[in-house]
């Protein structure tokens, strides 16, 4: 997927999970553009994963073996954390 294809990860973002939708799309919404290209391209590879996977990863129940897609795992929850509860 390419990362100026801001349509399409915006579908992306949209799971079938409302846990995460709640951290995926304002982090998306808030902080994309902010991100250098390897991080949008990370965040990209992060969204092919399963939804269980992320699910258990963002409410710490785990982490991934990949320890790029765990720095951006902790990037989505610290910014998150940092901004407070915005709307979807």
């Amino acid at each position: 997927m390419d990362i100026d294809n801001k349509a399409r990860i915006h579908w992306a973002c949209r799971r079938g999970m409302r846990e995460l939708d709640i951290s995926i799309m304002p982090f998306f919404k808030h902080e994309y553009d902010s991100l250098s290209d390897d991080d949008k391209q990370l965040f990209i590879r992060l969204l092919e994963c399963a939804d269980p996977d992320l699910f258990n990863w963002l409410m710490n129940h785990g982490r991934p073996e990949d320890e790029a897609l765990f720095r951006m795992i902790k990037l989505i929850q610290n910014r998150n954390k940092a901004r407070g509860p915005v709307e979807m």
